[in-house]
């Protein structure tokens, strides 16, 4: 189940957002093409992913801040994106360019404190921007509870892509993030869920007072739950594959007798 995009095209170019991407994607390309391996990668992160212990050792510090920006590796880096370029835009539209930025940091920041306070004597550097990109959707969450986000389900060889709710889509994220936070060592290797819960908690609690300035409940009620634009429609690309329609046998083919039907 991943989303794909969402039906809430901005009425302004998300500068920000853009800048963010290329920024996450120019840092990874350079770090991963200059160091020679692995071992060399993980002295990196070492240095620059946020490592809980050396923070309460009263050091690195500034690892709250470039921890946001590495990437263990490609699909680390394409999922994040991903969520970013579908729920940042719309966040930066209502909040401002600088006022965006801000707020995307500052979620970041939290996401990794709260990772930081699950264990703090941990040695696992942290690395992504899945913490601040959370914070996003808590704020998506906040403003557009109705939104319609495209979901594309796969399971073998079934496969579809499904609008569903906003407030369906990022609430079930967010349990299972708990969920598997509580059910995960803090200390043990892997997704770090509650860098993930603490940063949509943020970002949803950041996006309150202009929620409040929106008009609250009466915002809602006004847009819907949804942007205050019009709202996309995409469009399913007609198949150019011939289909047989039913009763209409063709030569070597016994009409009725295939497996649908």
């Amino acid at each position: 189940m991943i989303p794909i995009r969402d039906h809430n095209p901005s009425g302004r170019t998300p500068f920000v957002t853009f800048a963010l991407i290329a920024a996450n994607v120019l840092v990874f390309v350079l770090y991963w093409l200059a160091l020679p391996s692995e071992t060399a990668l993980g002295r990196f992160f070492m240095e620059f992913g946020l490592v809980p212990a050396r923070i309460s050792y009263g050091e690195g510090y500034g690892t709250f801040l470039t921890s946001m920006f590495l990437h263990g590796g490609w699909m680390h880096l394409l999922g994040n994106m991903l969520f970013l370029w579908i729920f940042g835009d719309n966040m930066e539209e209502e909040m401002g360019h600088l006022g965006f930025l801000m707020f995307y940091l500052a979620s970041g920041v939290a996401a990794a404190l709260a990772q930081y306070l699950a264990e703090p004597g941990s040695m696992i550097p942290m690395v992504g921007a899945s913490g601040a990109i959370a914070g996003v959707m808590g704020g998506y969450l906040m403003m557009f509870p109705r939104a319609r986000v495209d979901v594309f389900f796969f399971f073998v060889v079934f496969f579809r892509v499904i609008p569903i709710p906003a407030f369906i889509v990022l609430g079930v994220w967010f349990a299972i993030q708990l969920g598997s936070g509580w059910a995960t060592p803090a200390d043990q290797g892997g997704v770090a869920y509650w860098a993930h819960a603490g940063g949509f908690i943020a970002g949803l609690a950041m996006s309150l007072p202009l929620w409040l300035r929106r008009g609250g409940a009466e915002f809602w009620s006004r847009t819907h739950g949804v942007p205050p634009h019009p709202v996309a429609d995409y469009a399913a690309v007609r198949s150019r594959i011939p289909k047989v329609k039913r009763g209409d046998p063709r030569p070597g083919r016994d009409a009725g007798r295939g497996p649908w039907g």
